[in-house]
């Protein structure tokens, strides 16, 4: 049986892993995105093909995982991600769990579809703190349809405390073509 300690150095040693592949932060141009299917595209992106969003470094987070209607994404905040209170703030929680929740809705999309949050709702259930970490925010997609993505996340340490729930609405949308 694994002790929350074991699971915490099996996280870090996968993230570690995971971010070898990283190619560079950036993004990518309308033509390019439109080669891919939604799953497709989180797999180049972990791949190291395509470049991966530069938020990613801001907030010491990255995609771990994809799978269709699955994502996972692992992240330690850090004493630059404080609230003038003391713990980490209420913004670095959304933008982990708003990745979690998009990436889940964008897993289920064909090719030449992308997507937005419409809206996004988060609980915040405990507080973290820079020793906290690391966490994974899981999205699971709930709906996929022609117009509207619906989604998803918990986020939790390796003990499997849960510090935050939330839930999105997701515009679903063509991609413009190019020549």
């Amino acid at each position: 049986m694994s002790t929350p300690a074991d699971v915490k150095a099996a996280w870090i040693a996968e993230e570690e892993a995971i971010r070898k592949n990283y190619s560079k932060p950036g993004t990518a141009d309308r033509e390019t995105i439109g080669r891919y299917d939604g799953l497709g595209f989180l797999h180049a992106m972990l791949r190291g093909e395509l470049p991966y969003p530069p938020i990613m470094d801001a907030m010491n987070f990255c995609l771990l995982q994809a799978e269709k209607g699955r994502i996972v994404f692992q992240g330690s905040p850090q004493f630059g991600h404080y609230n003038p209170i003391g713990s980490i703030h209420g913004g670095w929680y959304c933008t982990i769990l708003d990745s979690a929740l998009g990436c889940a809705v964008h897993s289920t999309l064909p090719r030449g579809k992308g997507y937005t949050t419409l809206e996004l709702k988060v609980n915040l259930i405990r507080a973290l703190t820079e020793s906290s970490g690391p966490v994974r925010a899981e999205g699971r997609i709930i709906h996929s349809g022609g117009q509207t993505g619906v989604a998803e996340a918990t986020l939790f340490d390796s003990a499997g405390k849960l510090f935050a729930s939330a839930t999105t609405t997701c515009l679903i949308f063509d991609i413009p073509q190019y020549s």
